[in-house]
């Protein structure tokens, strides 16, 4: 059975191209766009490889970015002054700001949820009827991008470069989920490029990447990454407190 990845988890263009701004400490009013374009196409590169049907927003973004890098090269004309020069960057981030507001804000009501769950006892009766899917749930936006990018690398790194002939993976995600979750288990605590060996065929190396996608979704799995551009590391999970803070 072909497991097909439902790209909602991926968040959309503006929150990759906000990752990207933060990511580097850049200024979100003076976007260096040629930079950011380049290693925007690199992660929009590894997206298409896992599902080539479902990047629509992410190629129109990328083609927004490679036009307005175009216009930023067209020579000016001397007698024009700079401030009646419109910034072909400016849409652009006008909705990135916009963007970045309204997650800020999710996130303070998402901080302010948390610390409510800590501070206040579960009432036995306070679930919901329908219990809710973990794979419905998305995974921490740092996080994923952080695995996108680290994926990306890796398949520059460590895939067959000249395959000569064609091969796929039929191997079904459960089992590398089963696989991964079983090393985690007596390992702990592993790096996420130990997955990858030299060699190792794109299609199998997509199969074990959304296997760690899907165990984080389904916190069967967690990933810390110690510091910015750091080695990211696939840990067990961890306990869960099972009695709220008085």
């Amino acid at each position: 059975m072909r497991f097909r990845v439902q790209l909602d988890m991926f968040a959309g263009p503006l929150d990759l191209l906000l990752y990207l701004v933060k990511k580097h400490e850049l200024e979100v009013l003076q976007i260096p766009i040629a930079r950011v374009a380049e290693q925007y196409l690199e992660i929009l590169a590894v997206i298409e490889v896992i599902d080539v049907d479902a990047v629509g927003d992410f190629l129109e973004m990328a083609t927004q970015l490679m036009e307005i890098k175009s216009r930023l090269m067209l020579p000016r004309h001397e007698e024009i002054e700079e401030e009646t020069v419109d910034d072909p960057r400016q849409e652009l981030v006008t909705r990135l700001l916009e963007y970045k507001r309204y997650k800020e804000a999710a996130n303070q009501l998402e901080e302010r949820a948390r610390q409510w769950q800590l501070r206040y006892e579960r009432r036995a009766d306070d679930l919901s009827e329908a219990s809710q899917d973990p794979a419905d749930q998305p995974i921490h936006e740092v996080e994923l991008w952080d695995l996108v990018s680290a994926f990306s690398r890796v398949i520059k790194q460590k895939s067959v470069e000249v395959a000569t002939k064609i091969r796929y993976d039929d191997t079904p995600i459960e089992v590398h989920m089963e696989r991964i979750k079983e090393r985690l288990a007596t390992e702990g605590r592993i790096l996420f490029t130990d997955f990858f060996e030299p060699g190792m065929h794109r299609s199998r190396m997509v199969g074990l990447f959304l296997a760690v996608l899907e165990l984080i979704r389904h916190h069967h799995a967690c990933v810390e990454q110690e510091e910015l551009f750091g080695e990211i590391w696939v840990l067990a999970p961890q306990p869960i407190a099972t009695e709220a803070a008085a």
